[in-house]
């Protein structure tokens, strides 16, 4: 994280940096560098890499049944054959402890990422996520938030985490009114941090798997409401439009981390 100003001058013309970043799917090696000039990281979940579309090789799925199974998968999920997708699943994990392969898994790369998190860093879950497992991981430095409030350099930060219901069946989606319940929690704030988009086609519409991904309606209508300076989310990895407002509020999808490396920064 960035070194402390030297003396009261310096701490007087001093600016807050804060880095985000979310979809993080396995990329270790660039979350240890995430807050490398800032002075905390954000972090929007989606730690676990199950299954990379980009390269088919990486991840869980293939480690337990290979790439040209990956290949087929993909291919069903993107052609939104979404039964076809699950049977085909059903049929390799035939024989297989599911749970207990894909907490195993897991907990591995928790294990990595986790220790890779700076102090401090801000985090809450993604819709492939398993909150019951983050106790476990989460050190000292590392606050976890979900329909909850932090106030980091004098800006009040909202944090709400998972998703949606939706034909992928992740591990951490949950009801539209659950995820209304948890936006109403944060109330106004001045940064509102979520996983997932607001529901904007623009925002929704992920351009490589060529299908929308599911955005919160109440999240658009907090926005429109309390409109707070920021809206930063991640979920879709290849979105329309990467930036937009909404009246007075920047929204910005912040999920292209494990592609890129690289976090957003705000700075005040």
């Amino acid at each position: 994280m960035r070194a402390g100003p030297n003396s009261r001058g310096a701490a007087a013309e001093r600016r807050t940096r804060i880095h985000v970043v979310s979809d993080v799917h396995g990329n270790t090696e660039a979350l240890a560098r995430a807050g490398d000039g800032a002075d905390a990281l954000v972090c929007l979940g989606d730690l676990v890499l199950f299954l990379d579309y980009a390269d088919h090789s990486r991840g869980i799925f293939p480690e337990l049944f290979g790439v040209e199974n990956a290949d087929r998968i993909v291919a069903l999920r993107t052609e939104r054959r979404f039964e076809e997708a699950r049977d085909f699943g059903r049929g390799l994990w035939a024989g297989v402890d599911r749970d207990t392969a894909i907490v195993t898994a897991v907990r591995k790369q928790y294990a990595e990422m986790f220790a890779a998190l700076p102090t401090p860093t801000y985090a809450t879950y993604g819709n492939v996520d398993i909150p019951g497992l983050w106790p476990e991981y989460a050190g000292p430095g590392t606050t976890v938030l979900d329909g909850d409030r932090a106030e980091i350099g004098g800006r009040v930060f909202g944090f709400v985490g998972g998703g949606l219901r939706s034909p992928m069946r992740t591990p951490y989606e949950i009801s539209d009114e659950e995820y209304a319940a948890k936006i109403e929690a944060v109330g106004e704030v001045d940064v509102l941090c979520t996983h997932i988009p607001p529901d904007v086609p623009e925002l929704t519409y992920d351009t490589v798997a060529r299908r929308f991904e599911r955005g919160s309606r109440a999240l658009l209508d907090a926005i429109r409401r309390t409109r707070p300076r920021y809206s930063v989310f991640g979920h879709v990895h290849q979105p329309l439009v990467r930036r937009m407002r909404i009246g007075t509020t920047e929204c910005v999808n912040v999920g292209h981390f494990a592609s890129t490396g690289r976090p957003w920064a705000l700075e005040w």
